[in-house]
């Protein structure tokens, strides 16, 4: 009501609010911290949300929150970077979908005083953030790739890779991971067709239906994702190959080590967003008391999860993957 109020009377009705009362101070407004995802329905980035909402509730701070309309809508996030600095948060943390793209609108809400931390996928340059509390992106490649060449056992492979999108470093980190562990390069023919999918579940399905009609002998697939995963299997069972042709990925959600307890994903490296939220809020809690920032890279842990272990290869089952998935 007071917007409705001439101007004079406005600020009268503010100073007698000011020196009214018992004497006691009004309580400080809370410290905000923003938090901005990829997507709103990924069930992955809603465990993100659930992690920063419990930790900035912990924490005595005010989350604001909000994500792009789609896996890759860098607009929005620089739109929300930008409401969230006229908001006054102390710290932002953000899963960049355009790794470089977003680096000017970091840049600015760094030069305003706000401590900005990457999570789950680092920018480009990395130093372009504060801190970056993520997977280890490139290990739990090399986990699944090394658990693939065990399991194959000495049989020539031919493999597909079913990767994200060009550009985006968390794809690029795996896929990298991917072919280390497995022992091959860029460009080693036995990767007989690669196909970019976004991570999502019928775009994994026609990559594979692709590659299969490029080279209907593929005995390895690798995934980008755990829905690339399960579209992948649906185009390998539509032509009866699902049970001789093996399947890796990387997340760990529920969904996904379910999917590696039916023996439709052979394992998957889990990793663990709601640790990588709940680790942010904290450090924008310290940054917003003492000054302190958070610099640097925290790995927040990866975990191989498979229910057909091999040799050579540390794992756990699906029992524990379950206990510790999200979504």
């Amino acid at each position: 009501m007071n917007a409705k109020l001439p101007a004079g009377l406005l600020v009268t009705a503010l100073l007698i609010t000011g020196c009214a009362g018992t004497g006691q101070d009004a309580a400080p407004a809370a410290p905000k911290v923003g938090l901005i995802t990829k997507t709103e329905t990924n069930p992955f980035f809603v465990k993100m949300r659930e992690g920063a909402q419990r930790a900035a509730q912990a924490g005595g701070l005010e989350l604001m929150s909000a994500a792009g309309k789609f896996d890759g809508d860098n607009a929005a996030q620089i739109t929300a970077i930008e409401n969230m600095v006229a908001a006054g948060v102390k710290g932002i943390l953000i899963t960049p979908s355009d790794t470089r793209a977003i680096v000017p609108a970091i840049k600015k809400a760094r030069d305003a005083g706000v401590l900005v931390i990457a999570l789950d996928t680092p920018t480009e340059p990395q130093e372009a953030t504060d801190a970056l509390l993520a997977t280890d992106n490139f290990k739990a490649g090399e986990l699944i790739g090394r658990y693939a060449k065990a399991a194959l056992a000495g049989r020539p492979a031919r493999i597909a890779t079913l990767d994200l999108a060009p550009g985006i470093t968390v794809g690029q980190l795996r896929h990298d991971g991917f072919l280390k562990g497995f022992g091959v390069q860029e460009g080693d023919p036995s990767v007989v067709c690669s196909q970019d999918t976004r991570g999502d579940q019928a775009k994994g399905q026609t990559a594979m239906e692709n590659c299969l009609q490029k080279d209907p002998g593929v005995n390895l697939v690798y995934t980008i994702n755990e829905p690339a995963a399960l579209g992948a299997y649906t185009a390998l069972k539509a032509k009866g190959r699902e049970k001789d042709v093996l399947i890796v990925s990387v997340d760990g959600g529920c969904a996904g080590v379910r999917a590696v307890q039916a023996g439709q994903i052979a394992a998957t490296s889990q990793q663990y967003p709601l640790k990588m939220a709940e680790d942010g809020v904290k450090a924008v809690a310290a940054f917003a008391k003492n000054g302190q920032k958070a610099a640097g890279y925290t790995d927040t842990g990866v975990t191989l999860v498979t229910d057909r272990p091999v040799s050579g290869v540390e794992a756990e089952d699906a029992a524990f993957g379950l206990a510790n998935c999200w979504g």
